[in-house]
């Protein structure tokens, strides 16, 4: 078996996928990921990235491996993301809390983080529960990707307790009937749908396509899946991040750091506008990058220094 291990420098320094994947241990965790593992021209091993199921199967060999996930599984055609990035946004998170708590990541299930559009796959909160044993509270405006939340999270008793899920009923709001009076979060996660329409996100996907393939087609192909909502949206990045900033004035109290993923660097320049405009406290932008990809977090609060300095996590208010 291959034995190049390529450190990944641009990924999270405790992420522990900055070195290639460990094939014959990820095929021993999970044997139905041997037949889509090859040899490419580079003499290193590999799958093919454009195919769906080949990226499925490397996720589920992942998450068993590196995240002690005993089920895992997504319905046909929902988004099945990459672990490595996924994982980067969690550690940035915890550096971002470490900032805010004299330098220690604050571990343990009372630290609550809201998933938004938690998709039908959990990723994040089965990463931040692995990894610093947070809780979570993940929301969706698709019930069926709740449901298959709820299988995912049954067949790993250790997660029944550390997640829960909440149908967004009104899909044009994002914190409205979600964020209660009772509730802290010491964070919101969000990866929102990068597109304005479905048009776009398949032209989207064709071009990726042919970047992986190196060939010209017009047939898109999601290698990495995804629904509607999970890929465009009326406005696009720019629409739903900001809606997020303006409901999030609303629950200025409820969360000591609401942050999104941000894909298009175009976008920034709206974005800093409106957190400016609204009265945030404090804002900060993080880099990402993943291969080729490059992205952004960038996180807000509307408490005082003083606020900041008493917020204990996971504590009521």
């Amino acid at each position: 078996m291959n034995k190049i291990t390529a450190e990944k420098t641009t990924l999270h320094p405790r992420n522990i996928h900055r070195f290639s994947y460990d094939f014959k241990k990820l095929i021993n965790g999970f044997p139905e990921l041997e037949p889509f593992v090859f040899t490419n021209d580079y003499k290193i091993e590999s799958i093919d990235f454009s195919n769906p199921d080949a990226v499925k199967a490397l996720n589920k060999a992942l998450l068993i491996c590196n995240y002690n996930i005993k089920y895992w599984d997504i319905p046909k055609n929902y988004l099945c993301p990459p672990i490595p990035g996924r994982a980067d946004y969690i550690h940035y998170i915890a550096d971002l809390l470490s900032d805010s708590n004299n330098g220690i990541i604050p571990e343990g299930e009372t630290v609550t983080g809201l998933d938004i559009g938690i998709g039908a796959n959990c990723i994040y909160p089965i990463i931040g529960n692995h990894v610093y044993n947070w809780s979570f509270v993940g929301t969706d405006i698709d019930e069926n990707a709740l449901q298959n939340c709820k299988k995912i999270i049954s067949g790993n008793p250790k997660l029944i307790d550390a997640i829960s899920l909440q149908l967004q009923t009104e899909p044009r709001f994002i914190f409205k009937n979600i964020m209660l009076p009772e509730d802290k979060f010491a964070f919101t996660i969000c990866n929102p749908p990068f597109h304005a329409s479905q048009e776009e996100a398949t032209k989207a996907s064709v071009r990726k396509i042919n970047n992986l393939e190196n060939t010209k087609t017009t047939k898109p192909v999601l290698n990495f899946g995804g629904q509607n909502a999970e890929l465009w949206c009326n406005g696009g990045e720019i629409g739903f991040i900001t809606q997020m900033i303006y409901e999030s004035v609303k629950y200025p109290m409820h969360c000591f750091w609401f942050t999104t993923l941000v894909s298009k660097k175009d976008n920034l320049k709206s974005i800093y506008k409106t957190l400016n405009k609204v009265g945030t406290v404090k804002i900060k932008t993080i880099e990402m990058a993943q291969g080729q990809k490059t992205s952004r977090i960038v996180a807000w609060t509307f408490l005082s220094e003083k606020q900041q300095k008493d917020w204990k996590f996971g504590t009521n208010l």
